[in-house]
């Protein structure tokens, strides 16, 4: 998809278990994903990897991986995560890995970083999502998690287009991607991927929404 083709759009990504965890228990930063939740990146990673392994994501990914991943972040300008996602991850070591500014949305900004970090703390969802536009400027907008901010951008309807990598791994416990949700939205599959590791579906989501009687 082309810059032009993206203008506009938001994109939510997130990898879940096939019990609809996004994370295993116990979650926090050297352990993003929790006891046992390295298994959900296993298609990022390439392969099986530890909170301890030394390896960049992406390197090593299979070709239906990359092909899912690539397709999602085409024509990407900046990205959304919340405090959370950003707490787990160290803060990627202090710098921003990702295409564009990743706008963190948190109640927390007085430890504003450095704006050569590629970072910007961002208190409320509309704000946070206002200020990921502008720094996306033409390009796309990809809200990549944690689950809280997915479920506020689904419920919000401003999600264009949501993906879903579905890893081969029950986990029991752990965080839910739709815990209390309760919106009715309808979805249309775009296109779908597998690899070893995951099954990749790219949905267009539907403007249809509206909370349980």
């Amino acid at each position: 998809m082309s810059t032009s083709e993206a203008r506009g759009r938001v994109r939510a990504s997130i990898t879940v278990s096939l019990d609809g965890y996004v994370t295993g228990p116990d979650d926090h930063a050297g352990q993003g994903l929790g006891v046992g939740g390295e298994r959900l990146h296993y298609w990022v990673m390439g392969g099986p990897w530890t909170y301890d392994t030394q390896r960049e994501p992406g390197a090593g990914m299979a070709d239906e991986d990359r092909a899912y991943f690539d397709e999602l972040l085409a024509g990407t300008g900046a990205g959304l995560c919340g405090r959370g996602m950003y707490d787990s991850a160290g803060a990627w070591g202090g710098r921003n890995p990702f295409q564009g500014t990743l706008v963190v949305l948190t109640h927390r900004t007085a430890d504003q970083p450095d704006p050569s970090t590629g970072f910007l703390l961002v208190d409320g969802f509309d704000e946070a999502l206002a200020a990921a536009r502008r720094a996306a400027g033409d390009g796309a907008v990809a809200i990549g998690g944690g689950a809280d901010v997915i479920r506020q951008a689904l419920a919000a309807g401003v999600v264009d287009e949501l993906g879903i990598s579905t890893a081969p791994v029950v986990l029991g416990r752990g965080k839910r991607l739709f815990e209390g949700f309760d919106r009715d939205i309808d979805l249309e599959i775009r296109a779908v991927h597998h690899s070893r590791y995951a099954v990749h579906v790219r949905y267009a989501v539907g403007r249809r929404s509206r909370g349980t009687a």
